[in-house]
């Protein structure tokens, strides 16, 4: 029972399935949780290069470039490390891994990872600045949005729960 040998030929490795979106694994390790569960997340793709303005009510995950506007009012934004983006922003929350030139003002919070970039004013309730990030500008804390981030969101999830009955 315990002596059992393992057989002297090798056994061939099970191939990986081949995934049709070469870089997957670093975009969804840099995605947060509720970005990737979500399935009302739009995508810009790495190849992609947008002039104009971006108004929506959906996430939005930047990985290629956007000159212009963007307008996500009640939604979260996301600029992925190898997004390249010169535009004003507005949405509930921010994330930056790559480069933004503009102002960005989020209801909620707006966060600068480790190598993102932004170089313009911020106005937000809530900052988060990773060492290693770059930031150039001005910061204004808003606390009055939040709490009208915070109320629609309870508002939104209450109504989305609905009565119950027994």
């Amino acid at each position: 029972m315990w002596d059992k040998k393992k057989p002297d030929t090798p056994q061939a490795a099970v191939p990986e399935p081949k995934n049709l979106l070469a870089n997957k694994e670093s975009t969804d390790a840099m995605r947060p949780l509720d970005a990737i569960t979500n399935r009302e997340t739009g995508w810009l793709g790495s190849s992609l290069h947008v002039k104009g303005d971006i108004i929506g009510s959906e996430d939005l995950m930047i990985d290629g470039s956007v000159e212009g506007l963007i307008q996500l009012e009640e939604r979260k934004l996301t600029v992925g490390t190898t997004a390249k983006v010169t535009a004003d922003i507005t949405a509930r929350d921010v994330v930056v891994y790559g480069y933004v030139k503009g102002n960005v003002r989020a209801r909620g919070r707006i966060e600068i990872k480790k190598n993102g970039c932004v170089i313009g004013n911020l106005t937000t309730a809530q900052i988060m600045i990773e060492d290693g990030a770059d930031f150039k500008g001005s910061i204004e804390i808003d606390r009055g949005s939040e709490r009208e981030a915070v109320s629609s969101r309870a508002a939104s999830a209450a109504a989305g729960a609905g009565p119950k009955s027994i």
